[in-house]
């Protein structure tokens, strides 16, 4: 979690290469990097259990959404039984925004629990599920489909990359396609989630829940008025923070470094500049 600024790259004067301890770069200034012949390199989350774990992640959101976690701890303190009433995951649909490693992990974790599957990526243009994703996705499209998705899910997970077409992707226009009473997960990136669209569809009742794993900024203030509300979950960053993950991510690296040292290709690691 730790930030490399130009203030700390221009420090590194025997530096070569920095590796981020995972998926995404904001924790570093790629540009000073870039200009001091540095170079910067991430760990991908597809074979190093980081996605995986992050969509077992994303059903512990579900669940809990749905199952009402909040309410039950006060139900709990209240020392009452048989309340409230929750809902199954089974027969929901759920629109998974961004199909990438951690979409697809996902994907195949939702099918067991009997939920209708949509997804939308950069990358599709509307046609027909591969044969791969033929049991997994029920229906898939282009980010032109994107409203439409969300207007029929019960449960949207953002589970693609910040980047300038997705920022504040779930905006005022996204939420009110939505239908009343859905539920957003995010395990992705904060900067996917309009703020001030999101704490309003939240306190309109429009938005049924919401559970974050990834803030606007971080560490989130515990006291931000959308941490106020019942329906609201949180997790300290923590998606992708599990031993499985770590140690296949360690592996990975030293791999990496070792590759990038001798002057083999590098593959363990994806170089970004």
């Amino acid at each position: 979690m730790m930030r490399l600024d130009a203030a700390v790259i221009a420090r590194g004067t025997r530096l070569k290469l920095i590796v981020q301890f995972g998926v995404g770069l904001e924790g570093v200034d790629v540009e000073a990097a870039t200009k001091a012949g540095i170079k910067v390199a991430l760990i991908p989350s597809g074979g190093t259990g980081g996605a995986l774990a992050c969509a077992e992640h994303a059903i512990y959101f579900m669940l809990g959404l749905l199952r009402r976690q909040s309410d039950l701890a006060a139900t709990v303190a209240a020392q009452k039984l048989g309340e409230p009433a929750g809902e199954t995951l089974f027969g929901k649909t759920v629109f998974i925004l961004g199909y990438g490693n951690i979409g697809k992990e996902l994907a195949k974790r939702l099918r067991p629990f009997g939920v209708h599957v949509l997804a939308a990526r950069r990358s599709w243009s509307g046609e027909k599920a591969s044969d791969d994703d033929d049991e997994l996705v029920q229906e898939k499209g282009g980010m032109e489909r994107t409203l439409e998705f969300a207007s029929r899910a019960d449960i949207v997970a953002t589970c693609c990359t910040v980047n300038p077409s997705t920022k504040g992707i779930v905006n005022a226009k996204f939420l009110a396609a939505m239908k009343k009473g859905a539920h957003v997960v995010n395990v992705a990136r904060g900067g996917l989630l309009d703020y001030d669209a999101v704490l309003a569809a939240l306190k309109s009742g429009h938005l049924g829940g919401l559970a974050i794993d990834v803030t606007w900024t971080e560490p989130f203030d515990p006291a931000d008025p959308i941490l106020q509300l019942p329906n609201v979950l949180i997790t300290p960053h923590v998606a992708g923070v599990t031993t499985l993950s770590y140690n296949n991510m360690a592996k990975a690296l030293l791999e990496g470094v070792d590759q990038f040292a001798s002057g083999k290709p590098v593959t363990s690691i994806v170089l970004a500049n």
